[in-house]
């Protein structure tokens, strides 16, 4: 293996592999963790309910609103306890995956 190449050791069992990353690894999308207070759509849908409102106390796991995709109806809950700072959608709405919905403070 060249000197310029990256390369990364992998140990499996006993045996230790010594692999080459390829561009498209290192050029990868590097994991960043959720930012809980910002609730968003993990798919495509239509928003069919919303349980709260603006100024709302809401614990973690509350029922946020509902998300139908597919024919199936999706309960969206709050990942963390907090007060919601504002609703950036309606019922009706169609959304994006991503797309935030929930904005909390």
């Amino acid at each position: 293996m060249s000197d310029t190449e990256p390369f990364a050791t992998l140990v499996i069992g006993d045996t230790a592999y010594e692999t080459r990353l390829t561009r498209k690894f290192a050029a990868r999308k590097r994991y960043q963790a959720a930012d809980l207070k910002q609730v968003r759509a993990v798919i495509p849908g239509v928003i069919q309910a919303i349980h709260v409102e603006e100024g709302r106390q809401v614990g973690r796991g509350e029922p946020l609103l509902v998300l139908e995709a597919m024919k199936m109806w999706n309960d969206v809950t709050s990942g963390c306890a907090g007060t919601v700072e504002r609703i950036r959608v309606k019922v009706g709405d169609m959304v994006t995956k991503g797309q935030l919905l929930i904005e909390l403070d």
